[in-house]
C-alpha cells in the first residue's frame, strides 16, 4: 500500500497529530506523512462498562481526543487545522481494559495477568475533517479500530520484576512496548505488528485511500458530529503549533477543501440542491445473496481444491478439472476474484491466502463444511422466511424441529460445520481464562472434540472427556489427528439431559444453550449445579445479543441465525450470567474471544449454605 499519493493529497495542508506518543510520532513520519504535534488534553474518564466492546472505547476515546484539539486550535486563534489525528491504544485480557499503569504494582498486575495467554490489543484512530462554517467549527469524523492478538510466554516472576524495574512499562498500554525490552516477553503475534507499537498503519493508509480516492462521489461516509468538547484554557498548544504547512491552500476535490467548501457556500446560497448520499452499503446488502450464493456454488464444485492443488489455471483448465461449462466457470471465477478470494493474472487464477487456508475441504481450518451446510440447509431454511415470521420459526423446517443427526449424511455435514467453526475459536476460547486449577474437564455438546483437544494442548495436566449423543461419537475417529485421540481426551456417549453426567472439575457448554429454551436452560444448568463439587467451575461459550440499541450491529450474526431457528433463543450477557448465578456459580468471570463473537463466562461453584 503506497502512501505517496496520499501525502500529495496532503501536502498543502494543516495535519496535526492529536498525541503525545513517540512511537506514533515516529510510525507517522517514516510513512512520509509531515504534521504538527499537539498533544490531546481530553481527561481519559469515559466509562468503559458502558461500551458494548473495548474496540469502541478505543475508539471513542481517540475520536474525542482529536476533537478537543480540534476545538482548542479554532477557540484559539479561529483558525481550524484541515486534518486531525487521534488514536488510543488499549490492551484486553478476559475482558478487562489494561491501559497504562500508574505504578510498579499495577504494572505487575497487569503483566501477570498476559503472563503465559493470548490476548489482544487494539487501537481506535479518528480522522477528523475540519473547516469553518460561518462563526462555527464543522467537522467530519472518519473512525476504525484494528486489533492484534499477541500471546506471552511463561515468564518467572523474576525476569517479570526485571522488565518492571527497567521502568520502560510505565508509560505503554498493557503495561509492555513491544518494540523494545517488551519484545523478549512475546511468543507470537498475529495481525499488525505496527498496531501493537502504537498506530495501525497499514489500516490508516487503506482509509485515507478510501477518503482521498473514493469509487465514487458520495461512497464514502462520514458521522457528523455537531457536539465540540468544552475547553477551559487554550495556551501552550504546541512548540511546532505554527510550523506546518500553508492552511489556505485547500485540495481540489478533498475532504474540506475548495470544492468541499464551494459546495457549501452554493448550498446556504440556496443555488444548489445536492444529491442524497449514494446509498452503496445498501445497494451491497440488497445483493448480499448473489455473493454468497457464488461462494457457495464455488465450494461445492471444489474450485478452491482445485486451485490449492494446481495454481495458476485458466478458466477452461478449471472447467475440466470441476466437469462445467468454460463460459459458466470463467464468470464464476471472476466473480470469486470480485469478491476478494481469487487472484487472476496473465496466467491464469490462483487461491487467495485466505481460499486456500479456509475455503479449500482439506485444511486444518476449514470452512468448506460450514459452507456446505449453509448451502444445503440454512439457505433452504430463509428462503421460507417469511412463512417463519409469519408463523413462527418452526414454519421454515415445514413445521417440526430438525434433528441433525437424523441421518448419516446429514450428522456428518453437521458435525464438519462444527468442526471448522470450532477450530477457529477453540484456542481463543481456551486460552481465556486461566485454567490451570482444573484437572479434568467435561465437554458437553463437544462434538469432534476440537474445543478438547485445545484444552488438552493448553493444559497438559487436564483429562478432557468429550460427551456427545451416540450417533455423533460414531463419526469421530475421521476428525481426529492421527485418526486416533490423544491419550488425555475421551469420548463419552450420551444425552446431556438425561444420561448421567461424566465427573469433572470444569464443565464447559460451547454453542449449547442459545439452541435450547428457557425450561431447559435451567434444567441443564441445574443437572450441572447439582454434579459440580464445590470450587468446580462451569465454562459458557455462546453467541450473544445486546438489548443496548448501540451494540445493535454487533449482534448480526447471532440476530440473522436467530430468524429460523426453531428452538431456542438469543441471550445477552448478562441474562447468561444470572443463569450461572441461579445455579449457585459464583465469580463469574467475562472474556470475549474471536473479535467479539464470542461470549465466554467461568463460573466457580460455590459451597453449599
Amino acid at each position: 500500500m503506497a502512501l505517496s499519493p496520499v501525502i500529495g493529497k496532503l501536502l498543502h495542508k494543516r495535519v496535526v497529530l492529536a498525541s503525545a506518543s513517540p512511537r506514533r510520532r515516529e510510525i507517522l513520519s517514516q510513512a512520509g506523512l509531515r504534521f504538527e504535534v499537539v498533544p490531546s488534553r481530553f481527561k481519559e474518564t469515559l466509562d468503559k462498562a458502558s461500551f458494548p466492546a473495548p474496540y469502541a472505547y478505543a475508539m471513542e476515546t481517540a475520536k474525542q481526543k482529536a476533537l478537543e484539539v480540534a476545538a482548542r486550535m479554532y477557540q484559539k486563534d479561529l483558525r481550524a487545522p484541515d486534518v486531525v489525528i487521534g488514536a488510543d491504544t488499549i490492551v484486553t485480557v478476559g475482558g478487562l481494559i489494561l491501559e497504562k499503569p500508574v505504578d510498579k504494582q499495577d504494572a505487575y498486575r497487569m503483566l501477570s495477568m498476559l503472563n503465559g495467554k493470548e490476548h489482544s490489543v487494539f487501537t481506535g484512530v479518528a480522522i477528523i475533517h475540519c473547516c469553518s462554517k460561518g462563526s462555527q467549527l464543522d467537522t467530519d469524523v472518519c473512525q476504525f479500530h484494528e486489533e492484534t492478538t499477541v500471546r506471552f510466554s511463561r515468564l518467572s516472576e523474576e525476569l517479570l520484576w526485571e522488565y518492571i524495574d527497567s521502568g520502560e512499562p510505565m508509560d505503554k498500554a498493557g503495561g509492555y512496548g513491544i518494540q523494545a525490552l517488551g519484545g523478549m516477553l512475546v511468543e507470537y503475534v498475529r495481525g499488525d505488528f505496527l498496531n501493537v507499537v502504537g498506530f495501525p498503519l497499514n489500516h490508516f493508509c487503506k482509509k485515507l485511500v478510501e477518503l482521498y480516492y473514493p469509487p465514487g462521489r458520495h461512497d464514502v461516509r462520514r458521522v457528523k458530529h455537531d457536539s465540540i468538547p468544552a475547553v477551559d484554557t487554550f495556551e501552550d498548544l504546541s512548540d511546532v503549533e505554527g510550523g506546518g504547512s500553508d492552511p489556505a491552500g485547500g485540495i481540489e476535490g478533498g475532504p474540506g477543501g475548495q470544492a468541499a467548501a464551494g459546495t457549501r457556500g452554493a448550498e446556504a446560497n440556496g443555488a444548489v440542491e445536492s444529491p442524497p448520499p449514494f446509498p452503496a452499503d445498501l445497494l451491497g446488502l440488497i445483493d448480499g445473496f448473489k455473493a454468497s450464493k457464488a461462494l457457495f456454488t464455488a465450494c461445492k464444485l471444489k474450485v478452491f481444491d482445485v486451485l490449492k492443488d494446481e495454481a495458476p489455471l485458466k478458466a477452461a483448465e478449471v472447467a475440466g478439472r470441476i466437469d462445467a461449462s468454460v463460459c459458466g466457470t470463467g464468470r464464476l471465477l471472476d466473480a470469486c476474484v470480485a469478491l476478494g478470494l481469487l487472484e487472476k493474472t496473465d496466467g491464469g487464477y490462483r487461491n487467495t491466502e485466505v481460499a486456500s487456508r479456509h475455503l479449500a475441504s482439506d485444511g486444518e481450518y476449514s470452512l468448506h463444511g460450514l459452507v456446505t451446510r449453509h448451502d444445503d440447509h440454512t439457505w433452504e431454511l430463509f428462503t421460507r422466511l417469511e412463512v417463519a415470521v409469519r408463523q413462527g420459526p418452526n414454519a421454515a423446517a415445514g413445521g417440526k424441529v430438525e434433528d441433525p443427526a437424523q441421518s448419516q449424511q446429514t450428522t456428518l455435514q453437521f458435525m464438519r460445520a462444527m468442526h471448522g467453526l470450532s477450530k477457529l475459536t477453540a484456542r481463543r476460547v481456551a486460552t481465556a481464562f486461566d485454567l490451570s486449577r482444573f484437572t479434568s474437564a467435561c465437554d458437553l455438546g463437544g462434538c469432534t472434540g476440537a474445543l478438547a483437544h485445545e484444552l488438552a494442548h493448553e493444559y497438559p495436566r487436564m483429562r478432557v472427556t468429550v460427551f456427545d449423543l451416540p450417533d455423533v461419537l460414531e463419526h469421530v475417529a475421521c476428525f481426529q489427528p492421527g485418526g486416533r485421540p490423544s491419550e488425555q481426551i475421551s469420548f463419552v456417549p450420551g444425552d446431556f439431559f438425561k444420561d448421567s453426567l461424566p465427573e469433572a472439575e470444569l464443565y464447559v457448554l460451547s454453542r449449547i444453550l442459545h439452541d435450547w429454551p428457557d425450561d431447559q436452560v435451567h434444567a441443564l444448568l441445574g443437572r450441572l449445579s447439582g454434579r459440580c463439587k464445590p470450587g468446580g467451575g462451569v465454562l459458557v461459550a455462546e453467541e450473544t445479543v445486546d438489548e443496548d440499541p448501540a451494540a445493535a450491529r454487533s449482534n448480526l450474526a447471532a440476530a440473522l441465525s436467530l430468524l429460523v431457528r426453531p428452538r431456542g433463543r438469543g441471550r445477552s450477557g448478562a441474562e447468561y450470567r444470572d443463569l450461572l448465578e441461579q445455579h449457585g456459580f459464583r465469580d463469574v468471570q467475562v472474556a470475549a474471544a474471536a473479535g467479539g463473537a464470542l461470549h465466554l463466562l467461568l463460573g466457580t461453584r460455590a459451597s453449599p449454605p
